[in-house]
């Protein structure tokens, strides 16, 4: 894991591709929300956001 998150780093880097780094934040944000909530009773009101 921590692999990758270096090769995505050096790949924003040498691309300039720096506007990406937001994106794929909230992306691994959004996953993880999702993912968590997946059993708890916070769920419902989670998915009334979306």
């Amino acid at each position: 894991m921590l692999d990758l998150l270096k090769d995505l780093w050096e790949f924003l880097k040498v691309r300039k591709k720096f506007w990406l780094a937001p994106i794929i934040l909230v992306l691994v944000l959004l996953g993880a929300l999702i993912v968590l909530s997946e059993g708890s009773a916070v769920a419902p009101f989670i998915y009334t956001l979306f």
